[in-house]
């Protein structure tokens, strides 16, 4: 009999190569199981793996209390990414491949040094990140109409994408993450706002907690990977040929261009 982790996988895994989401897999998850979404969450991740795709860092999710509200939920969870999610060099992101996507401004960090615990200090997790920088995440859902509970999205590797870095990292001596302000336009019309506090409290603290729960669950964050740490403001959805241009202070600018769907 399959375990309910490979059927919940099952299902989001056939909704992204077939293009048409899926129902909730919280009837086979429950709804606050987290350890059973996060086993979900791994058999993806080792089907990209097995594919030949390659893990360059984490994504943390649900820690903007705009984005709780919006999905329903009350806590932080988190996802891989990987080398295929990297569109920054791109001049146009193609839409293709997105089922529902939306977008969120936030901050980058660059982990100069592992962070394996014990001691996850604010002093200790900033002194571990070499440099931030702007970006946007692309965020999507395989379930349909965003329907999820927290082991949805858990389970569907916290929603992720795509994601897009300004190319233009700061040290952190020049920015203080809790401190910035936040402003994204889609197509030149003002659509999400917010501020480093915002995220948790503060970016940094977004990022102790993944180090900590990352070292708990034995697989530490590592010096070279990226964290994406959080969105700063809403979620907006975006179509096909629309631009996202986010502005986060001290960090400068971001944008993502997206191209048509189904274009030959």
């Amino acid at each position: 009999m399959r375990s309910p982790e490979s059927l919940a996988a099952d299902r989001l895994h056939l909704a992204q190569s077939s293009g048409i989401p899926c129902a909730p897999v919280r009837d086979l998850l429950g709804t606050d199981d987290v350890e059973l979404a996060y086993r979900a969450q791994r058999i993806g991740v080792g089907r990209r793996i097995a594919a030949g795709d390659r893990i360059v860092g984490r994504k943390i999710g649900l820690t903007s209390p705009a984005v709780q509200k919006q999905l329903g939920v009350d806590r932080p969870d988190f996802g891989v990414l990987f080398a295929a999610m990297d569109v920054s060099g791109l001049d146009e992101v193609p839409f293709d491949g997105l089922l529902q996507p939306k977008v969120e401004a936030e901050i980058a960090f660059r982990l100069g040094a592992d962070l394996t615990g014990p001691d996850f200090d604010p002093a200790v997790v900033r002194a571990a990140v070499s440099n931030a920088e702007a970006a946007v995440e692309i965020v999507d859902s395989r379930i349909a109409g965003w329907d999820i509970s927290f082991a949805d999205t858990v389970a569907d590797n916290a929603s992720s994408a795509l994601f897009v870095l300004s190319g233009h990292p700061v040290s952190m001596a020049e920015v203080e993450p809790a401190e910035v302000v936040m402003r994204m336009t889609v197509d030149g019309e003002p659509v999400s706002a917010g501020t480093g506090r915002d995220c948790l409290g503060d970016p940094l603290n977004a990022l102790a907690w993944l180090a900590r729960t990352a070292a708990d669950l034995g697989d530490p964050l590592r010096a070279g990977q990226v964290v994406l740490s959080g969105a700063l403001g809403r979620m907006v959805a975006v179509g096909p040929y629309e631009r996202a241009h986010a502005e986060i202070s001290s960090l400068g600018s971001v944008d993502v261009v997206f191209g048509g769907k189904d274009r030959v």
